[in-house]
């Protein structure tokens, strides 16, 4: 790689259920084979249809005893969507922190009410990511002729690290990880631990195109050469090895 490009697709209106984004983000960029599109979550969630009115949430004394606990004090209804999407409560102190049933480690399952477009709504994670993005690379393959890989990222917070990045939740047509164990570096000496999280790597170089308030929730990212395929779940700590679980 000499060159990388960062192509954010621009003009994309609101996205609501049901949706066509393949047809949407077709008809605004210029795609060439080897490309790789990431998706930002939340308008993957909104085209299918992952959205909870609040109104209509039951509360649990549960949800209300962690919302007095947390910093933000969010509504304990929207706490209530949360502890519905995961599988474990990790921490209910100051922050809330959750597996999901996808096996993500993250704040609040991955629930947002951030550029939803109504005070009482919230986005949940999309059911299964991998699927998403090869729908998403099947329609856009159909639409426009060519190969491309496709992300679906979403920002997380770093335990060790302030701030959030992109990183990727699904993936299709591209691998999740580089394994560079036993080659040998620069010095000719064996590599043992190196492992490159290239798809949160491309997910984070996305993110620097999308913002957070640019209303461009696809970029397209041009000029690597990857080979093989992987799965968002490939970048999932095993439990036995996460220091949180």
């Amino acid at each position: 790689m000499r060159r990388l490009e960062l192509i954010a697709v621009e003009g994309l209106p609101e996205v609501r259920a049901g949706d066509d984004l393949g047809r949407m983000i077709s008809e605004r960029a210029t795609l060439s084979a080897g490309d790789i599109i990431v998706v930002a979550q939340k308008v993957v969630s909104k085209s299918e249809g992952r959205l909870v009115k609040l109104a209509g949430v039951e509360v649990s004394d549960e949800a209300v005893r962690i919302s007095a606990g947390l910093i933000a004090k969010p509504d304990p209804r929207m706490v209530q969507v949360v502890l519905d999407e995961s599988v474990r409560v990790l921490r209910s102190e100051r922050v809330l922190i959750t597996e999901t049933r996808h096996g993500y480690v993250c704040a609040n399952s991955g629930v947002d009410h951030s550029n939803v477009g109504a005070a009482d709504v919230v986005t949940l994670l999309p059911v299964d990511p991998d699927a998403s993005a090869e729908r998403l690379r099947a329609a856009l393959r159909e639409l426009t002729g060519v190969e491309v890989g496709v992300i679906i990222s979403d920002t997380f917070g770093r335990p060790w690290r302030l701030g959030i990045v992109n990183v990727a939740l699904g993936l299709a047509g591209l691998p999740a990880l580089i394994d560079l164990r036993g080659t040998d570096d620069d010095a000719g000496l064996p590599l043992h631990a190196t492992v490159l999280a290239i798809a949160d790597d491309i997910a984070a170089s996305a993110g620097l195109a999308m913002g957070k308030t640019a209303r461009t929730p696809a970029v397209v990212v041009r000029g690597l050469t990857l080979h093989g395929a992987g799965s968002g779940r490939d970048l999932i700590r095993p439990a036995a090895e996460d220091l949180f679980r």
